[in-house]
């Protein structure tokens, strides 16, 4: 059986009791473990994918490299009882435990791992024109009784629901790590201001009206990307960007 834990807000513990399961990690994250006896958990680099299949591996593959959605993985199997240590570049890490059938859409690059009860895949929003985030989405989805998932933050999560109270949502697309529920809207508001470097700052956002319940993570932090339509090229909420 495995556990997904949150230590000191910068590390994810996993316990496996019993050995005979493993998970997926962002490549390269493990950073500390130990085990009853001799060494019991092993690590393999994941070549095309999650998918057990080879051919929807391969397929699901070019799916993630042409929506930017392509994440490195690193399988770990364990083979006994164990706790293992994950983090990456200081980050704050949340675990979430999905219900059966119950999808996480997070970008690839904040999935720092997941266990073999979710099942991975990548879809396109069909709204990525001006910020990059809304192109594709990777999710993740329950498929069994422990399906964890750890999502990788840049500093303190700000958590926002509608579930309960009904109320409408909007957020940075650039700030949103993930979502649980329905997919927002995309709202712009691009006119000759954004043009003559008078535009506001906020020129693209996600909305979840009232009739689209979600939970959304939201990091304090913003992704330089989208596309720069101001004439001076100073930040105008639609960011160019950065060379890789």
């Amino acid at each position: 059986m495995i556990k997904f834990e949150t230590l000191n807000e910068l590390c994810l513990m996993v316990t496996c009791q019993g050995g005979g399961d493993f998970i997926y990690t962002k490549a390269g994250a493990f950073i500390g473990g130990e085990c009853y006896g001799a060494k019991n958990y092993n690590f393999t680099k994941v070549m095309l994918g999650p998918e057990e299949n080879a051919g929807r591996a391969f397929l699901g593959q070019l799916t993630r490299r042409f929506a930017g959605e392509n994440l490195p993985l690193m399988k770990v199997d364990f083979n006994g009882d164990s706790i293992t240590y994950y983090a990456n570049n200081q980050q704050h890490v949340v675990v979430y435990k999905l219900q059966q059938n119950e999808t996480i859409s997070v970008e690839s690059e904040n999935i720092l791992a997941f266990s073999r009860d979710c099942k991975y895949n990548v879809r396109f929003l069909a709204q990525g024109v001006i910020s990059q985030k809304g192109l594709a989405t990777s999710t993740l989805t329950g498929n069994g009784p422990n399906a964890f998932v750890a999502v990788l933050v840049d500093g303190n999560p700000l958590v926002l629901s509608n579930v309960q109270n009904g109320s409408t949502i909007e957020a940075d697309p650039d700030a949103v790590v993930c979502w649980i529920g329905s997919d927002p809207e995309f709202r712009t508001d691009i006119s000759w201001r954004n043009f003559i470097g008078q535009s506001s700052g906020e020129s693209y956002m996600f909305e979840w009206a009232q009739h689209n319940p979600a939970t959304i993570i939201i990091q304090p932090t913003e992704r330089m990307s989208g596309v720069d339509v101001s004439m001076d090229g100073r930040i105008t909420g639609s960011r160019p960007s950065p060379r890789r």
